[in-house]
C-alpha cells in the first residue's frame, strides 16, 4: 500500500492544469470515494448540505458502459464533503452548458485517470501512486487527523469496522505508547514524577 501525505497531494494538485481532472483527483483524495464510485457521480449526488450520495458504481466492460449497485449495503452511504470541494464542484457544474441531474459530471475513464496521476506525478517529482491508492491517502490523512477508526470505516463504505482495521492497523504504530501516556496523564495531570521510596 502507498499513499501521499496532504503535503505531496498539494504538490500533486498544483501542476494539474485540467479543470475536470483536478477536480476528479481532489474528490478522490478528500473523500475516499473509489474510481467508479466517482464516475458514476451525477449532479444529483450533490446534495445541498455539502455531502456525496454514493449510490452507484459506474464501469466499462467489452466497451458497454455499467451503472452497479454497490457491492454491500454499507457502500451505499452519504458523505460529508469540505465547503471548498463542494464550492469547486458547483462551480464546475455552472460551466458544463445543458447538464442534466442525472448525467455523469466525469466522462473520461479510469485508465485516464490512471495516465494522468502518473505523467502529472512525475512533473510534480513525485513517486507516482496508483488511482486506487488516492483512497489509501485518505484514510492515512484521517488516522493522521485522530478520526475514530468506526468513522473510517462508515466513510470509506467498507462491510466491517474489522475491513478497515484489518486494511489500516500498520498505519498505527504508536498507538500502546500513546495510551500508556494518555493513562499516565489521568494520574498525574500536571505531568510530575512520582517520589521514588
Amino acid at each position: 500500500m502507498r499513499f501521499w501525505t496532504q503535503e505531496e497531494y498539494e504538490k500533486f494538485s498544483k501542476v494539474v492544469k485540467k479543470s475536470a481532472i483536478k477536480l476528479a483527483f481532489d474528490i478522490l483524495f478528500y473523500t475516499g470515494i473509489r474510481e467508479g464510485e466517482l464516475l458514476a457521480l451525477t449532479p444529483a449526488d450533490i446534495l445541498p448540505d455539502r455531502r456525496l450520495d454514493i449510490n452507484k458504481n459506474f464501469a466499462k466492460l467489452d466497451g458497454e458502459e455499467l451503472y452497479l449497485i454497490p457491492k454491500t449495503s454499507k457502500s451505499n452511504r452519504k458523505i460529508s464533503i469540505p465547503e471548498f470541494l463542494y464550492d469547486d464542484i458547483q462551480k464546475y457544474l455552472s460551466k458544463i452548458y445543458g447538464i442534466q441531474k442525472t448525467d455523469r459530471i466525469f466522462y473520461f475513464t479510469a485508465s485516464a485517470l490512471q495516465k494522468d496521476i502518473k505523467s502529472y506525478a512525475e512533473l510534480a517529482g513525485l513517486e507516482p501512486i496508483r488511482v486506487h491508492d488516492l483512497r489509501h491517502s485518505h484514510a492515512s490523512l484521517l488516522i493522521n487527523m485522530g478520526v475514530n477508526i468506526k468513522e473510517i470505516s462508515e466513510r470509506l463504505g467498507h462491510k466491517s469496522v474489522k475491513t478497515t482495521w484489518d486494511t489500516y492497523a500498520h498505519l498505527y504504530p504508536d498507538t500502546d505508547v500513546k495510551l500508556a501516556v494518555d493513562l499516565n496523564k489521568l494520574r498525574r495531570p500536571d505531568g510530575s514524577a512520582e517520589e521514588q521510596t
